[in-house]
């Protein structure tokens, strides 16, 4: 047996405990020493039952992820699964912490599984753009019937003991000792006489319409696959025997392997873990955080607010008159009270928040004794630099001055105080208690300490925190206004704003970009153009029927009127025929004959400006590594995560693809196309964005 395996008997009852911290993933030696262990306990006279369960945090939290990419090796899972099963001894799963992935598939393959109310299982693997592989598909549908089985499986959801319980994924629930209350079980089970309950030999589950069943899946992943195939492996388990059901499994497991959107989800899934590991910030300890200061109570403000209090800061926000002040509290106990409905916190927790853990202000003096105060103040220089005077005068030595701007420099912000090593941009995105995405901005003279701060209030909020540098826009919003640009072009070229919208959300967007700026409101990017338009290079080209628009004072959702036409108690909206009327004046005014485009050529446009700005924002060292981008795009921007990313996407296509269409596009536009140098490197070196990563973790 291996060293990941402790065999120990307990009369005539066999313990197979793994030992692989922290999380004993499913690795090679973990596999074989489980069928070695069962091997073991069947030779051995007496023993009538094996009891599986794990040290430390977790039962089995799926596979392990140092073999991904890897040969698969010996025993492969499947068949570990089939072995366990088969066993002519009772065997019963003990759980605790999470059972995910292959860890549930090792459960469902004992005959009784009993967990701690704590515990945590689901089958995660449509998050890896998989299915499961070792026969979740198939066990599962038989344990608790299609719809609920369907359900775990294409969320991949994780589902808590207590739930898990009643949908009859365990059969029992118990506090204590995993092992001492998994070995009380099994004597109970022995003693009463239970038969082995093999999953394979149960009936299979009643048949659903799964062609509906499949376009509904397919329809809710907005084009990702994995979750729609698992509805395919589930049909073959109802309509063959257990044995073809679970060669179909492996079948479509196989064949998701070779996508492109499992390298897109696998490439999320490493680089998710990897963004906030920066080599600057090793071994520097970040600033003591206890209390958070906040600046202004809109929608960001009182939401990044709504974050801290809910993630054990105790708040101190400041408003300019009390009535603002009254109002930032109603908005923070508003965001809170959708927490206490949710189940997030109970009323006594809201009752902490709402009073004794927030303070609502309007004399900066309150800030004191705060940490870290984030300022969420108008997108204004002049106000952010008057709001840090401020905060220069009354926050304590050592407290973090932080910048919740999106375009700003904060080098600028950072010189007009006293202080500027203890100055850095954070810039959330609204709503900041939902959005997960923050762009921790490095100023020139941002102490490094400061910065490992910033990543960890970052951590502490549960956000995906990003390094960006100084420049207008940082990473998101700079690549934002260059692939927004390249959809405006198309526009004033012939394509509508509604069938570009529709082609992006296609491609795998939550929204296409139109939609998007009439969420945010036209009025914010009517205000960048016109702060722009006085550097604006001559061969640029703006659309202005856009601004027409907003100077009849509607600015998208929150005045009913935008790209779209929004009716109150209607959800979305209806293409607003004014837009076109507006469009065909300016093309007529531009000498513009309109042409058509087809999703792809909508498709391919959009993402090669955006991984071409992307480039120059790397090489510009705005942002460190492509997955820095990637996340940015992913967290914060709706990127369809299949993809993986921008970078990734670009990778998946072939950079030299990229290139020429971005050169066959400069053709007709040289100032607006013109190739990153770092794409055109690339090129011509046959290295990808996935080597630059690979360069940087050295």
């Amino acid at each position: 047996m291996t060293d990941k395996i402790a065999y120990s008997r307990h009369d005539d009852i066999v313990v197979l405990r793994i030992e692989n911290p922290p999380v004993n993933a499913l690795s090679q030696a973990v596999r074989q020493g489980l069928a070695e262990g069962m091997d073991r306990a069947e030779a051995e006279e007496g023993v009538r039952a094996v009891m599986i369960v794990g040290e430390g945090r977790a039962f089995i939290a799926g596979a392990d992820i140092t073999e991904f990419g890897k040969p698969p090796m010996e025993p492969h899972l499947p068949n570990l699964c089939n072995r366990i099963e088969a066993s002519p001894l009772l065997v019963v799963a003990s759980m605790h912490g999470v059972s995910l992935g292959g860890g549930l598939e090792v459960a469902l393959s004992a005959h009784y599984r009993i967990a701690q109310p704590t515990a945590r299982v689901g089958l995660p693997e449509v998050h890896l753009g998989l299915i499961p592989g070792a026969g979740g598909t198939q066990r599962l549908p038989r344990l608790i019937g299609v719809e609920p089985a369907l359900d775990a499986i294409t969320t991949g959801r994780h589902i808590k003991a207590p739930q898990a319980l009643e949908m009859g994924i365990v059969d029992r629930v118990e506090e204590g000792d995993p092992q001492e209350v998994g070995l009380a079980y099994v004597r109970e089970l022995l003693d009463s006489g239970a038969e082995r309950r093999p999953i394979c030999d149960m009936p299979a589950p009643a048949p659903i319409d799964w062609d509906a069943a499949y376009e509904a899946t397919l329809k809710k992943g907005r084009g990702q696959i994995s979750p729609a195939e698992a509805v395919r492996a589930v049909q073959a388990g109802v309509e063959k025997p257990f044995e073809e059901g679970m060669k179909a499994e492996r079948r479509i497991f196989s064949e998701l392997m070779n996508t492109d959107q499992r390298q897109g989800m696998i490439h999320a899934f490493f680089s998710e873990r990897a963004v906030s590991n920066l080599p600057e910030l090793k071994g520097v300890e970040p600033r003591t955080l206890k209390a958070i200061g906040v600046i202004g109570g809109g929608t960001m403000g009182a939401g990044i607010a709504t974050a801290a209090l809910l993630s054990g800061f105790n708040v101190v926000l400041i408003e300019m008159k009390d009535e603002a002040a009254k109002a930032a509290h109603d908005r923070i106990s508003g965001n809170l009270q959708g927490a206490l409905k949710r189940g997030k916190i109970d009323q006594a927790k809201f009752d902490t928040l709402t009073g004794e853990a927030l303070t609502v202000s309007t004399d900066y003096a309150s800030l004191s004794d705060v940490d870290l105060v984030v300022e969420a103040v108008f997108e204004d220089m002049d106000v952010k630099k008057q709001v840090f005077g401020k905060l220069d005068a009354v926050c304590k030595p050592g407290c973090v001055l932080a910048s919740n701007t999106s375009y700003l420099d904060v080098d600028e912000i950072a010189d007009s105080t006293s202080r500027p090593a203890d100055v850095i941009g954070l810039h959330f995105f609204s709503p900041a208690h939902v959005m997960k995405l923050l762009e921790v901005v490095v100023a020139d003279k941002t102490a490094p300490d400061v910065v490992a701060t910033g990543f960890a209030l970052g951590k502490a909020l549960g956000k995906i925190s990003v390094r960006a540098g100084v420049c207008d826009g940082f990473i998101g919003n700079r690549i934002l206004a260059t692939y927004r640009t390249a959809a405006d072009h198309m526009v004033l070229d012939g394509a509508s704003p509604y069938k570009i919208d529709a082609a992006l959300e296609k491609f795998g967007f939550a929204m296409g970009p139109f939609a998007v700026a009439d969420l945010a409101g036209l009025d914010i990017g009517w205000a960048t153009r016109k702060r722009k338009a006085a550097t604006r290079h001559p061969e640029e080209r703006v659309p202005t029927y856009i601004d027409r628009l907003c100077e009849q004072g509607h600015f998208g959702q929150k005045t009913g009127q935008g790209y779209y036409i929004y009716e109150k108690g209607k959800r979305g909206g209806t293409p607003n025929p004014e837009i076109t009327r507006l469009i065909e004046e300016e093309q007529k005014e531009r000498g513009i004959t309109p042409r058509e485009f087809t999703d792809a050529e909508i498709v391919r446009r959009y993402m090669s400006a955006m991984v071409n700005e992307a480039a120059k924002v790397l090489e510009e060292g705005i942002a460190k590594r492509p997955l820095d981008i990637d996340m940015t795009l992913l967290f914060g921007y709706g990127f369809p995560r299949y993809w993986g990313g921008p970078m990734k996407w670009a990778d998946i296509q072939g950079l030299p693809n990229v290139l020429a269409a971005i050169e066959g596009f400069a053709e007709k536009d040289p100032w607006f196309w013109k190739p990153a140098p770092l794409l055109v490197d690339l090129v011509k070196t046959n290295r990808t964005f996935d080597d630059l990563n690979k360069e940087a973790a050295k």
